[in-house]
């Protein structure tokens, strides 16, 4: 897939320009497991992350559990710790749907000193070509939110549209309203 920016968290880490991404995934039985990667973020380096888990869905209801190791062997590394370890940061993921609303907890297991601090969460729906989420950061006590509105105009293209809360300006970051456009290319086998 290309993107006309690398999109994180509702955050712009490509600062506005172009990634490219590809993944592979192997599932069975409600399990799953695979490797992502993209020409990653201008401040961390190319990026590429291996996940496993497991879903199941009945009645309506949905449940997932899911390790996340995210690694950047090109740049600084995450935070721009200067580390490019296996483990530089590690999430465990649980999400719980009904129907067409689900509810994310990012749990931090592994990562720099202090970032085990760091939580994550998002409240998502989704009705035809249109999708929302919004995402919470808690930073030691601290918060920020961000809201992305997405429409998918096929399989291949969509649209997202994503704002920043007030806050993160604080920290030095881009509040302004980002819009994305992404294409992808489905190889199933």
């Amino acid at each position: 897939g290309v993107a006309s920016t690398y999109l994180w968290r509702g955050y712009d880490l490509g600062s506005g320009t172009p990634a490219v991404s590809g993944d592979i995934s192997y599932s069975t039985g409600g399990a799953y497991i695979g490797a992502w990667a993209s020409s990653g973020d201008t401040a961390a380096g190319t990026v590429y992350d291996l996940y496993a888990g497991y879903g199941m869905e009945f009645d309506g209801f949905s449940f997932d559990i899911s390790v996340w190791n995210y690694n950047y062997p090109t740049g600084p590394g995450y935070l721009g710790t200067e580390e490019t370890d296996f483990f530089e940061h590690t999430d465990v993921i649980l999400t719980f749907g009904l129907g067409p609303v689900s509810f994310s907890y990012y749990e931090p297991i592994a990562g720099p000193d202090g970032f085990t601090e760091y939580n994550y969460y998002t409240l998502s729906t989704g009705f035809g070509a249109f999708s929302a989420t919004l995402g919470m950061e808690d930073i030691d006590g601290d918060n920020s939110l961000h809201l992305d509105i997405a429409y998918a105009y096929n399989d291949n293209l969509s649209f997202i549209v994503s704002q920043q809360d007030g806050d993160v300006d604080e920290l030095g970051l881009d509040t302004d309203p980002k819009f994305i456009v992404s294409y992808s290319l489905p190889i199933e086998m």
